[in-house]
């Protein structure tokens, strides 16, 4: 018998020494996955998918269980089975404060994202780099880590200048492993410091050469406010510079309707429009309806994600927190109430922010060598049934079965 582990074919006895090392760690080494409809995103139809430790080894149509191993069969029939969600605008340090002291938010908790499908997370700061820093986002990346989710984060803040860890954003994301790119750098709010077109591409010079020297995605997220400018500052940037479209992921795009119609010329242009979860209809457009116009418009729905926001304050509603549970409910509403297909609704949260924040296809796909992030859905109305980390169940029956060190159960 041979097996793929880590994306190589390894022999039993291999196996036997890789089995002999992990017992330690009192965890089944092989669960497989059986009877469930794959989308992987794409729509594969009924798979069995076998987990070997932390990686994905085979995806076939039956998968017989072998006597030899210890598997934990794991019965999928009537789920659906998918990649866990890639959120790439995360406040875990916590936002909020605009309304002093009293209004800081606390740090994301591991529950919060694992129940919300999220098995991968991109650290933000947002308005805030003063009272927290990067060295406080990074140490809350490493915490989540350790915890066991996949996380990065983005250096800089809304000010430019930007907030920094080694002074300049070029060698954050050259030589620290956890940052990926500059964000969240805000346009069009009265909170931002209003960059002009050279400090922005002095910015977006740093990302893409610290992105090369790295081998990071070295991309520029951009929060765009509620301001009359809108996208113009990026559109004008991109217009007098050469730097590549694909590099800017400017989000909170369906925030109000003028901004949206920006978006859908932006996406046009071969743009990434970056959605945010839990935006009532009003002044903008709720997540399950800007999809809709966007596909309806001919965009290309590979160019479309969708970020919660999560565990940042709203602005418009005072004292309340953006949930991360708001993102798998949007993209379940995509699916139940507005007829979007699952694998296109996946997309939106799996490959095409791992392509973007180039983590594919280690990250946002079931394939053979991928990490074993796995959400298991109930068919029948779209619920969270369990979520796999890395090849350990983290989310069982709906509920969190493995929590932060200082949650309460």
């Amino acid at each position: 018998m041979q097996i793929e582990y880590n994306n190589a074919p390894v022999s039993r006895m291999v196996l036997q020494g890789i089995l002999k090392i992990k017992s330690t760690w009192r965890i089944k080494l092989f669960k497989l996955l059986k009877g469930g409809k794959c989308f992987l995103p794409e729509n594969a139809g009924k798979k069995d998918i076998l987990i070997v430790y932390d990686r994905i080894c085979r995806i076939e149509e039956n998968i017989p269980e072998n006597s030899v191993w210890e598997v934990e069969i794991i019965d999928c029939s009537g789920k659906i089975i998918c990649p866990g969600f890639i959120d790439q605008h995360v406040h875990i340090t916590g936002g909020g404060g605009e309304q002093g002291p009293a209004s800081r938010i606390p740090e994301v908790m591991l529950s919060d994202l694992t129940t919300a499908g999220v098995t991968t997370a991109v650290g933000v700061l947002g308005i805030d780099g003063i009272t927290r820093s990067v060295s406080s986002l990074l140490a809350k990346a490493c915490s989540l880590q350790a915890e066991g989710i996949t996380t990065y984060i983005y250096t800089g803040s809304y000010g430019v200048p930007t907030a920094t860890l080694m002074g300049k954003p070029i060698s954050d994301i050259t030589l620290i492993d956890k940052v990926i790119g500059i964000g969240e750098i805000a346009i069009a709010d009265y909170r931002s410091s209003y960059p002009t077109t050279q400090l922005l591409r002095e910015l977006a010079t740093e990302a893409m050469v610290g992105g090369m020297l790295g081998g990071k995605a070295g991309v520029v997220h951009m929060h765009v406010g509620d301001g009359k400018d809108g996208l113009s500052p990026l559109l004008k940037l991109l217009d007098e510079s050469d730097f590549p479209i694909s590099m800017f992921v400017p989000t909170h795009l369906n925030r109000n309707r003028t901004l949206f119609s920006q978006a859908i010329e932006f996406a046009r242009k071969g743009g990434n429009v970056d959605l945010t979860a839990g935006q009532q209809t009003g002044k903008g457009y709720s997540v399950p309806d800007a999809v809709g116009m966007l596909l309806g418009s001919g965009i290309n729905a590979d160019k479309v994600t969708v970020s919660s926001d999560g565990n940042g304050s709203i602005p418009e509603k005072d004292g309340e927190i953006g949930k991360v549970r708001q993102l798998f409910d949007d993209i379940r509403n995509c699916i139940l109430y507005k007829g979007i297909g699952v694998d296109v609704a996946l997309k939106l949260v799996t490959s095409n922010v791992a392509k973007i924040l180039k983590l594919y296809p280690k990250k946002g796909v079931l394939s053979v060598g991928s990490d074993a992030d796995v959400l298991v859905l109930n068919e029948n109305d779209f619920t969270i049934d369990k979520v796999l980390v890395m090849g350990e169940i983290f989310v069982d029956g709906g509920k969190a079965v493995r929590r932060g060190k200082y949650e309460k159960a």
